[in-house]
C-alpha cells in the first residue's frame, strides 16, 4: 500500500484547509512549481447521459410513502462514514440500510434530506461530497482523493443515476444546526450530522422514524424479489463451488471453505451478506461459527451457512449441512432427516394470512416429536414444547425476515413482526436445526458432536410460497447425489 501523502483532515470537514503531511513521509512537503503542475493539463472526464439506476423507480416510490407518513418534518437520513479498521486503514463502506432503500447511492458521508413543501409533501434532496477539487490538490494529496481510492460522481452526475437532486454535503451540517421546525434523524450512523440535531430531536421521535423505516421493508417490491433470487442463485453457485474443493479444504482447514465462496461472492455480487459460517465437525454446534480456523476431516459433516450479497446490497442466507466424504453415516441421516422433516412442515405453513409464528410452531412441533421419540426427552409433546425443553438442542428461533440486512426488518414493532401476519412479498428464512454438543452427556455418545441447520429463503406469495433456493438439493439422498455428480 502506498504511503506518501495523507491528510489531518478529512477533506469534507475542511475542504479548502492545506493538506497536511502525513507523519514520516519521505516528501518534505510540495514545491509551488509541483502544485501548479498538479492543477493544469487533465482532461474533462464528466459523463453525460446517464440513465437512471434500476431502483430509481422503487426509490422514488418509498420516498413519497415516508413523505405521508411524516408530513411537516424535516427527516434526515445519513449513509454513514467511514470506520477505521487500524491507524490510517478503514473498513470497506457499507451504507445504511435506511439511506440505501430510499436512494440507492452507496457512497459515504451521503445524506437524504425531506425538506417539507407545502401542506404536506417534501422536497428530497440528496447531500454527497462531490469530485474530489483540483485546484486545492485535494485529489492527489488528500487519503480520500481521486488519485488515492478512485473518482467519485460529480452532483450532476449523482443527480441523473438517482433522480434526486444532489448538493455539496460540506455544509450539511452547519445548515441543519441553523434549521427550524420539527426534525427526525436516524441515528447510529453519522456523529457529525447527530451533533448538529442534538437540540433539533428526541430519542423517541427518532425512533419511531426509524420504526417505520424497518417496518416498510417487510414487504418487498418487484425489483427486491428480483435481487434476492440473483442473490440466491449466486449463493447456490457459491455452494457447488465449495463442494468440488472440500479435498482442498481437508488438506488446509475451514478457511479454504470460507476464501472460496467469498470469491464468488466477490465475482458475481458486492460482497458475503454477513461473515460466513463454515463449521466443520463439532463446530456445527455453535451457531455463529464464524473463526473458521477448523480442521475439515472426511467422516464429519459441514454446516455451511453463508449468502452472496448483491451490488445493490440485498442477501441471500442459506444453509446446507454436508457430509464431507460425501456419505452421511446412520446417525447423521437420522438427525439430518429429522431436521429436514422439521423444514418440511416449517416451509409449509408459510402463506398469506398466516400468523409469522405458524412456521416456527411447525418446526419446532417435529422436533420435539423426534426428541420424544428418540427418548431424549419425556413425552408427551405438548408438554415438551410448553415447557420449551426442546431448546437444549434446538436452540434458536426458526427463521427471520430477509432482505437487505440479512436480520431485516429488525426495529419493527413485535405486534408487525413475530406477531404479525404473513403477507405476499415477505421473505423469509425457514430454518430449524438440532444440535448435540460435543459435552453432552444427557445423550447417547454417538450423538454428540453433530450439529444439523438447513435454511432456504422462502417468498411469500399470493397462493402460498416459492422457495428462492430451491436449486441446491435438501434431502439427504438428493444432497449425496448432488455432491457426487459435482465431485465428477
Amino acid at each position: 500500500m502506498a504511503d506518501e501523502l495523507t491528510p489531518e483532515t478529512p477533506e469534507e470537514e475542511q475542504p479548502q484547509k492545506k493538506h497536511k503531511q502525513r507523519k514520516n513521509g519521505l516528501y518534505p512537503g510540495v514545491s509551488d512549481e509541483l502544485a501548479e503542475s498538479m492543477r493544469t493539463g487533465w482532461a474533462d472526464t464528466e459523463l453525460h447521459g446517464l440513465e437512471p439506476i434500476a431502483q430509481a423507480e422503487h426509490t422514488a416510490a418509498r420516498r413519497a410513502a415516508l413523505s405521508a407518513r411524516f408530513p411537516g418534518e424535516r427527516l434526515v437520513v445519513p449513509a454513514g462514514r467511514l470506520k477505521t479498521r487500524s491507524n490510517d486503514t478503514e473498513y470497506p463502506f457499507r451504507a445504511s440500510t435506511e439511506y440505501a432503500y430510499l436512494t440507492g447511492d452507496q457512497t459515504e458521508n451521503g445524506v437524504l434530506v425531506l425538506e417539507p413543501s407545502g401542506e404536506s409533501g417534501h422536497t428530497a434532496t440528496v447531500y454527497l461530497l462531490p469530485r474530489s477539487d483540483r485546484e486545492n490538490g485535494e485529489f492527489w494529496l488528500s487519503g480520500q482523493g481521486e488519485l488515492w481510492v478512485g473518482r467519485r460522481h460529480s452532483l450532476t452526475e449523482a443527480e441523473q443515476l438517482l433522480g434526486i437532486p444532489a448538493k455539496d454535503v460540506r455544509k450539511l451540517a452547519e445548515e441543519l444546526a441553523e434549521a427550524e421546525g420539527p426534525v427526525r434523524v436516524v441515528r447510529g450512523h453519522d456523529s457529525v450530522i447527530e451533533t448538529a440535531l442534538t437540540d433539533k430531536v428526541t430519542k423517541e421521535r427518532d425512533e419511531e422514524l426509524r420504526v417505520y423505516l424497518s417496518e416498510a421493508r417487510a414487504v418487498k417490491d418487484a425489483f427486491e424479489i428480483g435481487e434476492l433470487q440473483k442473490a440466491v442463485d449466486s449463493t447456490v453457485r457459491g455452494f457447488e463451488d465449495v463442494v468440488k474443493v472440500l479435498d482442498k479444504a481437508e488438506a488446509t482447514s475451514e478457511r479454504y471453505i470460507e476464501g472460496t465462496f467469498f470469491l464468488r461472492a466477490r465475482v458475481e455480487g458486492n460482497d458475503v451478506g454477513y461473515g460466513s459460517i463454515c463449521a466443520a465437525g463439532p463446530h456445527a454446534c455453535t451457531l455463529h461459527w464464524v473463526r473458521n480456523d477448523g480442521d475439515v476431516r472426511s467422516g464429519d459433516l459441514l454446516l455451511l451457512d453463508a449468502g452472496v450479497e448483491t451490488h445493490s446490497l440485498y442477501t441471500a442466507d442459506v444453509t446446507r449441512t454436508l457430509p464431507i466424504n460425501g456419505a452421511y453415516t446412520d446417525i447423521q441421516r437420522k438427525i439430518y432427516d429429522a431436521v429436514y422433516e422439521s423444514q418440511e412442515a416449517g416451509i409449509a405453513a408459510v402463506k398469506p394470512g398466516a400468523k409469522f409464528r405458524d412456521f416456527h410452531d411447525a418446526s419446532q412441533h417435529v422436533l420435539a416429536e423426534k426428541l420424544v421419540e428418540w427418548g431424549l426427552l419425556e413425552g408427551p409433546v405438548e408438554r415438551v414444547l410448553e415447557l420449551g425443553l426442546q431448546r437444549r438442542w434446538t436452540l434458536h428461533g426458526t427463521g427471520h425476515m430477509l432482505g437487505m440486512d440479512v436480520h431485516d426488518c429488525a426495529a419493527a414493532r413485535t405486534e408487525a413482526y413475530v406477531d404479525g401476519t404473513l403477507e405476499p412479498g415477505m421473505c423469509l428464512t425457514v430454518e430449524p436445526g438440532l444440535y448435540f454438543q460435543a459435552d453432552d452427556l444427557t445423550v447417547p455418545e454417538e450423538y454428540r458432536g453433530i450439529g444439523v441447520r438447513i435454511e432456504d429463503d422462502i417468498l411469500v406469495t399470493e397462493d402460498g410460497n416459492r422457495n428462492l433456493s430451491a436449486g441446491l438439493p435438501r434431502a439427504s439422498a438428493d444432497v449425496e447425489a448432488w455432491m457426487a455428480r459435482l465431485k465428477g
